[in-house]
């Protein structure tokens, strides 16, 4: 009983954390500068499910440097709003990861929960069982 009454609340405290992300801009909302937005659409880069971006096969220092950039951003981000909401950094993260893989589009990458890389197609992405 008390596994499932830990399971009930942190899927509550993740769906709380989602409606509060839903209303506040994404990093990567920020982060769409031209590089970015080509990478992405070229599906060098990909939405993992931990929150942060991920380099998909052997890509050249300039997309590896610019993802980890972009990854330190995000960390200092979570870490400030994890904190606002009395949240793991990890759980905050995980929900991004669930919102900001729902959010991308057609012909984009994005990791599966088994951790595969999947391009999206035109029905919703797969989502961990963990998303609220």
């Amino acid at each position: 009983m008390t596994r499932f009454l830990n399971r009930s609340f942190a899927k509550a405290a993740l769906g709380g954390m989602l409606l509060a992300a839903l209303a506040m801009p994404t990093p990567a909302m920020a982060q769409r500068d031209p590089a970015y937005e080509a990478a992405r659409q070229s599906g060098q880069v990909g939405e993992k499910m931990d929150g942060y971006l991920g380099v998909i096969g052997s890509q050249p220092a300039a997309i590896q440097n610019m993802v980890a950039d972009l990854n330190r951003q995000r960390r200092e981000n979570y870490t400030q709003r994890a904190q606002a909401q009395s949240v793991t950094l990890q759980e905050y993260a995980l929900t991004q990861g669930c919102i900001l893989i729902s959010r991308t589009a057609p012909g984009e990458k994005y990791q599966a929960p088994d951790g595969s890389w999947q391009t999206r197609g035109s029905g919703p992405p797969q989502r961990d069982a963990r998303c609220p």
